[in-house]
């Protein structure tokens, strides 16, 4: 009989001292990430074997998470990797395979190839996981469900995992349509907003709470929140939470957290121009301002215009080597949060099919706006001609029942 641990999750609410930290916020505020509270989790991994879920996000002020506690003497067994693989690299949607990494002699276990979760072989030499990524705050940003599988598989193989959380850039609102259950893909798993203003462990306790997670995972979670726990107390998850932020806050990102999110512009302006992958535009690929440009060679050459080509991280992508004429939202980070406003933009999208001469082919015949949407709702009110108020308009009974679902698993002071 396998043994139930008594204890499923915990929250970290130690506070720590002393440690540096890259300065991360607007407002020049120190905030302290989950993993530079190494004093709070350490003690937990100390003569275990650790497998970590982690990329180039994964650091510890300028160092990368497996360096740092490699160099701690923590004895890190296997690296799992996400969408663009461990060091970050890898196109978007392309498939990483399982290899030993270079620089470690670690085998890496790709996450984002063959399969979606650790299955009890990879984890058979393993006593504790550790996850660490870098979010964005944006339900297509698949890095969210690679949590929910790695989330469900450290239950249903009685691992217990420590979640490092990081701040979400985008977390100062919430906005944009309720993912219908019907689109359930790859870019969109659970009934929440594109923008749903959550960090990794509230959005974990979310889905913990809300019982979105595999029946066999249920089995084993009570979803309990105890107190501060000692080294020695079981648990299946453990939190360990960020210092100095709140919704409120402006989080500059250190790392960039995929090859084609830049720098913060890109990071702003993702949630609204996402919604041109699942057309015939390009959105910026291959350019140094993906998501902060878009356009179509057909559309009148007096509009800005720009050429992507191949580069790393998009080495395929739409109308590269021909010349793209349309819109340009670069600017200063200032600039691109005013155009931003605190919501999920749908002017450009709307403008951008108002403009296009072939009507009938703006939209990809993929259905992949309709996963980005998470409906199949809104390609046909931008067809009917409806506008941005009424759209939106739309939205609010479900968004509103998202926003009361969501403050039930804040960590962190709310931005309202």
């Amino acid at each position: 009989m396998k043994r139930v641990l008594t204890l499923s999750l915990l929250l970290c609410l130690i506070s720590c001292s002393g440690q540096k930290t890259i300065p991360g916020n607007a407002n020049n505020e120190k905030i302290i990430t989950g993993a530079e509270r190494i004093n709070v989790y350490l003690p937990y991994l100390k003569g275990k074997r650790v497998g970590i879920f982690a990329n180039q996000t994964s650091v510890v002020g300028y160092t990368h998470l497996v360096d740092t506690l490699r160099k701690l003497g923590v004895n890190i067994k296997v690296i799992f990797g996400p969408e663009h693989g461990f060091r970050g690299t890898a196109d978007a949607g392309e498939k990483v395979g399982n290899y030993i990494d270079k620089e470690t002699g670690i085998p890496v276990v790709s996450l984002y190839g063959s399969k979606r979760m650790p299955d009890a072989n990879d984890l058979k030499d393993v006593d504790v996981l550790v996850f660490d990524l870098q979010d964005v705050g944006c339900r297509f940003y698949t890095y969210i469900n690679s949590m929910q599988y790695f989330l469900e598989s450290a239950l249903e193989n009685h691992k217990p995992l420590l979640l490092l959380d990081r701040p979400n850039p985008n977390g100062f609102y919430v906005d944009g349509p309720v993912l219908d259950l019907k689109f359930r893909s790859g870019v969109g798993q659970q009934p929440i907003p594109i923008v749903y203003g959550m960090t990794m462990g509230e959005y974990a306790m979310m889905l913990l709470g809300e019982k979105w997670v595999s029946e066999k995972a249920l089995e084993i979670n009570a979803y309990n929140i105890s107190t501060q726990p000692t080294v020695d107390t079981p648990f299946h998850f453990l939190v360990i939470k960020c210092q100095n932020y709140t919704h409120k806050s402006k989080y500059i990102l250190p790392v960039r957290p995929s090859p084609n999110l830049p720098d913060m512009q890109s990071v702003y302006l993702y949630p609204s121009t996402c919604f041109f992958e699942g057309t015939v535009l390009s959105e910026g690929r291959g350019t140094d301002k993906a998501f902060q440009v878009f356009g179509h060679p057909l559309y009148p050459k007096n509009m800005y215009s720009f050429v992507p080509k191949p580069n790393e991280g998009a080495k395929i992508s739409k109308h590269y080597y021909e010349t793209c004429y349309g819109w340009n939202l670069s600017g200063s980070t200032e600039k691109v949060l005013k155009e931003v406003n605190n919501h999920v933009q749908l002017k450009w999208v709307i403008d951008a099919y108002k403009l296009f001469p072939g009507k009938d082919s703006f939209f990809l015949k993929t259905n992949s706006f309709n996963r980005l949407a998470g409906n199949d709702i809104l390609m046909q009110q931008i067809k009917e001609g409806k506008s941005e108020e009424e759209i939106r308009k739309s939205w609010e009974p479900k968004l509103n029942d998202f926003k009361t679902i969501r403050k039930k698993y804040l960590l962190y002071e709310d931005f309202e």
